[in-house]
């Protein structure tokens, strides 16, 4: 198989190439290299080799897909990239919108100009917003509701593929698949490829730094939310697991139809639990502080991964949290500065 996959430069992009070109596809990367890495390029071209081809161009880029899609004889796309931090979506949300929502419909267009009619979305958790504590855990049928430019950018390109899909009188309907990840941490368990963003703002990583030197402590944002230990709970699943979602995807397009999954443990553990885990993988006392509430921070947020479970066959095999902090800390204390 040939694939095209966008941001795979990127923390999740980089480790589904990794898998295709493990199980010897033929990989097309492009990525503008904003926030994903050279490094990681790096490390696919040595375990691919000829089969891995990097570009680097935008998705605003149209012409530039459309010869990637063309040069590269692709099959199917993994579309990854994107801007994802909620709190700099609040403050420029006009980015956000257009690389993550325009940006996907020149992808598209790109994809119509050249046949290609297969794609794999990656969304998010963020499109549900802050369902009630009674909606625990989220389906695919949980209201999407998104409180942040983020959430709602994605959900403007879900609406787009459903869109898309149903075009009338389309001789090539497309066929997409929309996968909607709650919290992804880990790394290769080989050590090939890790979590390396620039700024880090997810939990397991944070952590590990302070483990590491590179902070002085954790910040917890806020501890009396109505959970047991006062903290946020989330999903974490590992970035493995997700892959192996988007590899199983592959045989269940339709065309002219829209599907789309939750990915995710369906249980969740607390920012406390989290920190637990970190101190006991690391044997690092990793000091924390409380600080105020963020806002828009849910007090719980996990997936019901019944679904997926059921339509394709897929669960998740890293289960135990300190197995996933483990994976994660032996990359990091291996590459203490990412990829720089």
């Amino acid at each position: 198989m040939r694939s095209l996959v966008t941001g795979g430069a990127g923390f999740i992009g980089s480790h589904a190439c990794l898998r295709l070109l493990d199980d010897g596809h033929a990989v097309t990367v492009v990525d503008n290299l904003f926030r994903g890495h050279r490094g990681a390029v790096d490390a696919l071209r040595k375990a691919g080799g000829d089969r891995l081809t990097f570009i680097e161009a935008d998705l605003a880029d149209t012409n530039a897909l459309t010869r990637a899609l063309a040069d590269g004889k692709i099959e199917s796309v993994f579309h990854f990239a994107a801007l994802t931090y909620v709190g700099e979506s609040m403050e420029r949300p006009l980015d956000y919108f257009t690389t993550n929502t325009a940006g996907g419909i020149s992808l598209l267009r790109a994809m119509g100009e050249t046949g290609v009619r297969r794609i794999i979305f990656s969304s998010t958790a963020a499109t549900y917003g802050e369902p009630a504590a009674e909606a625990m855990p989220i389906t695919e049928s949980t209201a999407q509701r998104p409180i942040n430019p983020y959430g709602a950018s994605k959900l403007q390109f879900e609406t787009v593929l459903r869109a898309a899909c149903a075009a009338v009188n389309d001789p090539a309907p497309l066929a997409a698949i929309a996968l909607r990840y709650f919290n992804v941490a880990g790394a290769d368990e080989r050590g090939r490829l890790g979590e390396d963003h620039r700024p880090e703002t997810h939990l397991i990583p944070i952590c590990l730094e302070v483990a590491l030197g590179r902070r002085p402590h954790l910040t917890v944002f806020g501890e009396d939310y109505p959970t047991p230990d006062g903290t946020c709970i989330r999903d974490y699943v590992h970035v493995a697991d997700l892959v192996d979602a988007h590899v199983a995807a592959l045989a269940a397009f339709e065309p002219g139809r829209f599907k789309c999954w939750n990915i995710g443990i369906g249980r969740g553990y607390s920012v406390r639990e989290v920190l637990d885990s970190c101190r006991r993988v690391t044997g690092h006392a990793i000091p924390a502080i409380v600080g105020a509430r963020r806002p828009g921070d849910p007090p719980s947020l996990y997936a019901d991964p019944a679904a997926i479970a059921r339509d394709l066959g897929w669960r998740a095999k890293w289960t135990d949290l300190d197995a996933v902090v483990k994976s994660a800390w032996e990359w990091m204390r291996a590459h203490p500065r990412g990829y720089a």
